[in-house]
């Protein structure tokens, strides 16, 4: 293939790169290498900077195209980098115009044609003081219910059974259509639209931001998986005021218990950030005890990385061996976590969708590896927990 990607940081990078990947390819580019990058942390922008670097001195005179989040905020910085011929701004990176496509090409499936990404959204409105995002992507900006609806109707023809629906900021979804549909009435008539559909999952979600519909949906959508992984962020009200969030410690205990109470076999997922500025040993010790209090089962953890010219950046800073130190212990507490849920399923019939080679995601997003046989990828199976270790569930058929 003449056409390759490489992607940093979220779901929604990946999926896009997918698509510049085909619409350079759609418009005849010969060899290159698209670097689709991150600006979430340091240890992002410096990855994607060292994977340049990397690609220049391996192959000499490949064009490098650089486009993303840390290439639209400093894009002088990421021109000079060796190889780079061009740095394409987030807001063009999608038009076919800029890989000289004619039209945008049909919808890739993922992961075997068993899972796919569908962004419905990007941007975000709310200016958290640590995230530097929204002068990488701008506004929030929804994509029309039709329009999302034609993709995903293309995925399912494809052979997905899985659809994620996901985004910068999912949770405002239709702030800026007409009507203002919410994320709620959004999922209700995809799936309406598209019942062929098996399962819809989510993205992550802003705890502040999960409307009626929504709810109902978890209790009433057996195709609306019981998973959600929610933009926590900490676990201590005055830390999530200070990261200008919408929401407080109690909110996101209120939510998980709704959550149970509505659909029991729910599990959640969390994003993190260990060692923010002021953060004092009594407030990790609130988001620890957050894991356990709300049931969160799968952390992603990162240790707080200053993003220049946000209003977080001017806070006073913890040393970086502290940061670390606590985002090493909040990710012990997320194992332990997942052990839990793990141990809660043991000899219970889980429906699972396999992935690749004997090894997938039952409905609560848990992993999962076939002990015995390899049925296609694909297939949705109900298959029996017989254990667990560090990786997931073994299962076998039921």
């Amino acid at each position: 293939m003449s056409v390759r990607s490489l992607h940093f940081g979220c779901r929604l990078n990946a999926e896009e790169s997918g698509r510049m990947q085909a619409l350079a390819e759609a418009g005849g580019a010969g060899p290159m290498l698209v670097v689709n990058t991150c600006a979430v942390t340091a240890e992002a922008e410096a990855q994607a900077r060292q994977a340049i670097r990397r690609a220049a001195r391996s192959e000499p005179g490949l064009p490098i195209h650089v486009t993303g989040c840390a290439a639209t905020i400093a894009p002088a910085a990421w021109a000079a980098l060796p190889g780079v011929v061009r740095v394409v701004p987030n807001n063009d990176k999608l038009r076919p115009e800029s890989w000289s496509a004619a039209a945008p090409p049909a919808p890739r499936p993922v992961a075997g044609q068993t899972r796919a990404l569908l962004p419905i959204q990007t941007g975000c409105d709310h200016h958290c003081t640590f995230c530097i995002i929204p002068q990488g992507r701008g506004a929030s900006r929804s994509v029309p219910l039709g329009e999302a609806a034609a993709r995903l109707r293309a995925l399912v023809e494809s052979g997905v059974q899985e659809v994620v629906l996901t985004g910068v900021d999912i949770a405002s979804y239709g702030t800026d259509l007409p009507g203002t549909p919410r994320l709620g009435q959004a999922v209700r008539r995809l799936l309406a639209l598209v019942p062929e559909l098996p399962r819809l999952r989510l993205s992550s979600l802003d705890p502040a931001g999960i409307d009626d519909d929504l709810w109902r949906l978890l209790a009433e959508e057996p195709r609306l998986m019981p998973h959600l992984h929610l933009s926590v962020q900490h676990g201590a009200t005055l830390i999530l005021k200070r990261m200008k969030r919408r929401h407080g410690r109690a909110e996101v205990v209120a939510l998980a218990r709704r959550a149970r109470a509505l659909r029991p076999e729910i599990a959640f997922g969390a994003d993190l950030i260990a060692g923010f500025p002021t953060e004092s040993e009594a407030h990790f010790m609130e988001m620890l005890a957050l894991v356990e209090e709300a049931g969160l089962s799968f952390l992603h953890v990162f240790p707080f990385s200053a993003r220049p010219s946000t209003p977080a950046a001017r806070m006073p800073q913890l040393p970086v061996p502290l940061r670390r130190e606590r985002a090493a212990r909040l990710r012990a507490a997320g194992q332990a976590a997942a052990q839990r849920l793990f141990a809660s399923r043991l000899g219970r019939v889980e429906r699972v969708l396999l992935e690749r080679g004997g090894r997938g995601h039952t409905e609560q997003f848990a992993p999962v590896r076939l002990a015995g046989g390899t049925p296609p990828a694909g297939s949705l199976l109900s298959l029996r927990v017989l254990g667990a270790d560090d990786s997931g569930l073994i299962v076998e058929a039921a």
